[in-house]
């Protein structure tokens, strides 16, 4: 399989495979959902990183005495619900955030199989994607629980999986008090969202 140097050369009516994906040697960084090429958008805004660094060291402080291993993107996570080789897997992408506690989901080149958790910080771009597309994605492959979070409203919605489908736990902010954030799947961790959106 020949190497793509320049995204102009993909096809954007076409499906691909995450085997085609890793012969793309192209500067622009895209995700794969269910086949189709998503764009991802330029170098996040200044308070995107802020927030992103702030919960990724909340989560790895508490996280890694359990065993559990915390990545912020750029990282690979190819989503392989009845599927297993390079050529069937049409699913990849780079959460912000993303939590394994079975670490024989991980190898060299990411993560295979739903993260425990998953943290995506939205932006204008993104919101679309990520409460459609990336939503749906994550909750058919079992992503266990699943943050959105809002610079722009100071805010963050948490869902978990409930009988193969995701349920609202709750919008969280800092304006109306409502700014601690329990995890469903990890109880004994909480976030305090003045500290996250504190500059």
């Amino acid at each position: 399989m020949s190497r793509i140097t320049n995204i102009s050369q993909l096809d954007f009516n076409k499906r691909y495979t995450y085997a085609d994906y890793l012969t793309w040697a192209f500067d622009e960084r895209v995700e794969l959902i269910k086949g189709w090429i998503y764009k991802m958008s330029p170098a996040p805004k200044r308070k995107h990183q802020r927030i992103s660094f702030k919960l990724t060291l909340k989560l790895g402080n508490h996280l890694d005495s359990c065993g559990c291993q915390v990545y912020e993107a750029p990282f690979d996570v190819r989503l392989k619900k009845n599927k297993g080789t390079d050529s069937e897997i049409d699913t990849v992408v780079q959460p912000d955030i993303s939590v394994f506690c079975d670490l024989s989901k991980l190898d060299d080149r990411g993560g295979i199989g739903a993260p425990d958790l998953i943290v995506e910080i939205t932006s204008d771009s993104t919101m679309k994607k990520d409460y459609n597309e990336k939503f749906n994605t994550y909750e058919e492959n079992g992503v266990r629980e699943y943050w959105i979070v809002n610079p722009d409203s100071n805010s963050m919605e948490l869902f978990k999986l409930e009988n193969n489908k995701y349920t609202s736990v709750g919008i969280y902010n800092i304006i109306d008090g409502a700014n601690e954030v329990t995890s469903v799947v990890f109880p004994d961790l909480t976030v305090n969202l003045i500290d996250v959106f504190k500059d």
